[in-house]
Order: C-alpha cells, then sequence, then structure tokens
C-alpha cells in the first residue's frame, strides 16, 4: 500500500519554492542594487557672474480667441550647436518626428539633427558625443531616423542601458528578468507603435521592455561655450508644450559633462570620445566681466530632491514659494510643501491638469488627487491654479523660493514624482541661488507674476475650473498606480 507523501515533500513544491525564490530574490536586487558611478550626483558649487546665467522659457496660451505662441528655447539650443568649436554633447530623452498627424508640428527633431550634421561638416574636428532613450527606436524595434545620420558623420551616439537602473515596477520588472528580458528586443514589428501612428511597427518584445517604465529622462546641451539644462524635449508632438530652461557658462560646464560621461560608461560608450579634464580647461571660457552673485550647482536623480526639500525647508515665515510643474506625486516634496505652508511660506503652485498625453486623453492623474489633498488643507497659504492647456502640457518643471535676501531656483528635467526623484530615471537639473533682486530672479519672478496674473493673454485659470470635485474612481486609480508603481510617475 503507497502513503501520501506529505506537501513539503513533493517536488513540485520545492521546485515552485526555488523559482519564487529567485524570482523575490531578482527583484529585491535590482529594487536596492548600487547605483552606477556618477549617478544621483551633486556637483560642486561655483560662483558666477549674472550675465554667465540666462533663463529660459516657452509659453503656449490664450489671447483673443487665439492660441499664441512665445517660444525661444529651441532656438538658444540651435545657436548653442552653431557656435561649438571643440566638443558637443548632447543628453537628450525624446528625439523625434512621430505625430499623430492631426496639427502642423514645428519640426524640432529634423532640425536638430540638420543643425549638428551642419555644424560637424562645418567643424571637422568637433567632438560630437549624443546620449538618448532607447524610447527613439521603441525599445529596439526600429533604427533612431534622427540619430542615424549623426552616426555615421562619426557623432558617438549612446543609447542609455536602462538595464542598470533600479527597477521602480518590481512585480513586472522582476519578471521581465528573469524570463523576456533575455531575448531582446530587435525583429520584425507588427504592432502599432504607441508614440504615433506614423512611427514604425515594434515588436511584442519592444511593449514587453517599455513595461519596466524607466528611462534617461535628461534634456542637456554642453559645449565649451555654454551649458543648457532644459524642461523641453526635441520632439516634433512636444512642439507645443511650456518648459522652460537655463543656460550657464563657466567651470560649472565641467559638471555637466562628468554627469554624461558617467552615464556613457555604463552604457558602453566610448568616454575616449569625451573632452580630457585638460581640454575642458583650455577650452571652456574664462568668466563674463563683471561681479559673481549666481550660486550654481548641478544635481542629478535623488539629489534634485534633496535640494527641492532643503529649499522648501528654509523658507520662513513672509517667504514665497512658487512651482511650476507638470507632475507633482512625490511624498518627501509634497510633505516639504505642507510644512512650509504650516510656517506661513506662501507656496503658489501652477500645475497642468494632466488631461492630454500626444493627442490621447487623460483623466487627471496624479495631479488632480494631489491637487485635492493641498486644497483640502484649508491652508490660506496654499494657492492653486492650473495652466490653461488645450492640445498641449505645461511640462515645466522647476521651484522658486523667494526668500527677504536671497533666493533660489532649481528647475531641468525632473518631475517631482517617485519614478524622477528616487533614482530610477536619469534627471537633471540646476540649482541657482542669488540676491533676491539680482537679474536672474527678477526675471523668474517676472515669469510667474506673467502666468500667475493672466498679463496680456490667459495662461492660467482657477483651482475650480477643473476640480470641483474628485471622482472616488480618480483617487482610487491614483492610490493603486503608486502603490504598484504602473505609471510614468
Amino acid at each position: 500500500m503507497s502513503t501520501k507523501k506529505k506537501w513539503y515533500k513533493k517536488k513540485s513544491w520545492w521546485i515552485g519554492g526555488i523559482i519564487l525564490l529567485i524570482l523575490t530574490g531578482v527583484m529585491f536586487y535590482h529594487r536596492v542594487k548600487p547605483l552606477p558611478p556618477g549617478i544621483s550626483y551633486a556637483g560642486s558649487t561655483y560662483t558666477i557672474p549674472e550675465k554667465d546665467v540666462e533663463f529660459l522659457y516657452d509659453l503656449t496660451y490664450q489671447k483673443d480667441g487665439k492660441e499664441l505662441y512665445d517660444h525661444s528655447i529651441f532656438d538658444e539650443v540651435y545657436q548653442t550647436i552653431e557656435e561649438a568649436e571643440d566638443f558637443l554633447i548632447l543628453d537628450l530623452f525624446l528625439v523625434n518626428g512621430y505625430t499623430k498627424g492631426d496639427r502642423d508640428y514645428p519640426r524640432i527633431s529634423e532640425k536638430l539633427s540638420t543643425t549638428i550634421q551642419q555644424q560637424m561638416k562645418k567643424k571637422p574636428d568637433l567632438q560630437v558625443v549624443f546620449i538618448s532613450d532607447v524610447v527613439n527606436t521603441t525599445y529596439g524595434s526600429h533604427t533612431a531616423r534622427q540619430l542615424e545620420p549623426l552616426e555615421d558623420l562619426g557623432a558617438e551616439v549612446i543609447y542609455t542601458d536602462l538595464n542598470r537602473l533600479r527597477d521602480p515596477n518590481i512585480l513586472y520588472s522582476g519578471v521581465w528578468r528573469t524570463t523576456m528580458g533575455w531575448f531582446g528586443q530587435d525583429g520584425y514589428g507588427w504592432l502599432p507603435n504607441p508614440m504615433a501612428p506614423s512611427a514604425p511597427k515594434v515588436t511584442m518584445r519592444s511593449y514587453l521592455k517599455l513595461l519596466n517604465i524607466k528611462a534617461n529622462h535628461r534634456k542637456v546641451v554642453i559645449t565649451e561655450k555654454a551649458g543648457l539644462i532644459l524642461s523641453a524635449n526635441p520632439h516634433d508632438a512636444s512642439g507645443f508644450h511650456s518648459n522652460i530652461g537655463f543656460k550657464v557658462k563657466g567651470k560649472i560646464l565641467k559638471d555637466m559633462v562628468k554627469a554624461e560621461k558617467a552615464v556613457a560608461a555604463f552604457s558602453g560608450g566610448d568616454t575616449g570620445k569625451f573632452p580630457t579634464e585638460g581640454q575642458l580647461s583650455e577650452s571652456i571660457q574664462k568668466p563674463s566681466p563683471g561681479e559673481s552673485r549666481v550660486k550654481a550647482q548641478i544635481l542629478t536623480e535623488r539629489e534634485i530632491q534633496k535640494g527641492v526639500v532643503d529649499a522648501l525647508n528654509k523658507a520662513q515665515k513672509g517667504d514665497e514659494a512658487w512651482i511650476g510643474m507638470f507632475y507633482l506625486a512625490d511624498r518627501d516634496i509634497i510633505d516639504a510643501i505642507e510644512d512650509a505652508a504650516n510656517r506661513e511660506v506662501e507656496v503658489r503652485l501652477v500645475l497642468d491638469p494632466n488631461q492630454n498625453a500626444f493627442g490621447q486623453q487623460k483623466i487627471g492623474l496624479p495631479n488632480l488627487p494631489v491637487a485635492s489633498e493641498l486644497h483640502n488643507l484649508d491652508n490660506d497659504h496654499i494657492t492653486i491654479r492650473w495652466y490653461n492647456t488645450n492640445k498641449e502640457q505645461y511640462h515645466t518643471k522647476f521651484i522658486y523660493v523667494k526668500g527677504k535676501k536671497e533666493s533660489t531656483v532649481i528647475g531641468g528635467s525632473g518631475n517631482y514624482t517617485s519614478r524622477n526623484m528616487d533614482d530610477y530615471n536619469l534627471e537633471e537639473n540646476i540649482k541657482l541661488t542669488a540676491p533676491s533682486d539680482s537679474k536672474t530672479m527678477t526675471e523668474v519672478e517676472r515669469y510667474f507674476q506673467r502666468i500667475w496674473n493672466n498679463e496680456d493673454g490667459t495662461y492660467t485659470v482657477k483651482y475650480e475650473t477643473y476640480q470641483d470635485e474628485l471622482p472616488a474612481f480618480k483617487y482610487v486609480m491614483y492610490l493603486l498606480q503608486k502603490i504598484f508603481q504602473v505609471t510614468t510617475y
């Protein structure tokens, strides 16, 4: 007579247990593994003349029933490229011309590529490094049309190795890494491209790669003459978005190059294509004449979050904190906002209503539930306005803390979300501290006053315009997405 085996002696239980143990180990390791060297970086603080700092912005707004555009960022990008003589380093997230064809979008990506090509031909010794995200190949399904010609001319084109970054979508990524991740993404594409109908078809493996939901989200351009830190992508379908940027000169460019060299190193790029320390010292222009009043520092990844929280924590009663933001969902920053308001800091937020993404309707996440949370505090020191978007986005990402004597601005690519602030994405911002009456701070102040008060057009609308009442299902969706981290925030 056969005896029945106890459950823990059955081979199937042992096999299942081993598989579960491996999966759990993979999930945990890739959630907390060491970051590649040079990531989550806070550079040195440089004191530079005001002439060597420039605040840039793009605004799309309504006036007399018409949509108007006050855009200058990419004009500055093209000019910076055209002035490069020794080296040109770019790290840009979205670089493509794929659209739904619903509007006559500006052809930013093509002009960027053409401008670089022309400068490479004009300056044959120009060292060009272009770092980007694999989103431009839809995760390996096709070539990047705007980057391929640069590579043919001798530029070092580097696609960021996202596998080296930590996993925010821990449950999915653990399974993906142990199964389909081994097979790559290239092959015959047969599925619609998520970017736009005009984009090449993609493989199922590319979709599976996409679901890891992480990116090199930086937007940086560096030459020996100047460095640009932006919230704007050279992406045609993003051409009408409202954005901000900063242009700086001087020794801080060394830290910008250092931050990009770190990405190239862990992504298998040729770091020999970067200028050496000696070449940088020789080619970077000396500061402009004039009093050095602005302190400038490069921040990447989690260091951005630390900088923002620190700036809010230092704000005192009667100070002002202005935030212009596409996505607001990071708990550390939200808590710092609430604490600042409790200290009677006047907090004013201009948020995107999260209604549109490349022609697709959205349901207002994460900003609607977060704005509701802040509004329901019933704190008179927190005021929220929505940017009056149409088919575009208020894609801006920065904070301005105005003190009585000294003010701070932190801006760049980083949204205030866990994905952007907790070392999952690659991000880069610049922190500027200067006297409150300085040119830099006065220009930022003027920007916020313009859009807050709707000077010469309609830029922002009252809180109630988009949020009379938050449906329960949206808040539940927001909580579930935050818990399982299956979204871009």
